[in-house]
């Protein structure tokens, strides 16, 4: 099951995302994202380190707090112990 989630995160980030597909580096701008590990990222390294109902919610609360009048900030998903 993890390995079919990564694989669409994979699919979003070549061909879909504004960060990290093919057309978003050909256009050559800064990236699109204020968060690193942007959100997909976050989300491929939850989902190989915790539990499905885990990396769930952590994915849902990063999704909420991305709005455009945020600040960047670093959020690595090991901050939570396993």
């Amino acid at each position: 099951m993890k390995k079919l989630f990564i694989f669409i995160i994979e699919l979003y980030q070549k061909f879909l995302s504004p960060d990290h597909s093919i057309w978003a580096k050909a256009m050559n701008k800064p990236p699109y994202c204020k968060h690193i590990p942007s959100c997909s990222e976050y989300t491929k390294e939850a989902i190989e380190k915790k539990w499905v109902i885990i990396w769930w919610f952590k994915w849902l609360w990063r999704i909420l707090r991305c709005m455009p009048w945020s600040k960047w900030w670093y959020d690595p998903v090991e901050k939570i112990k396993k």
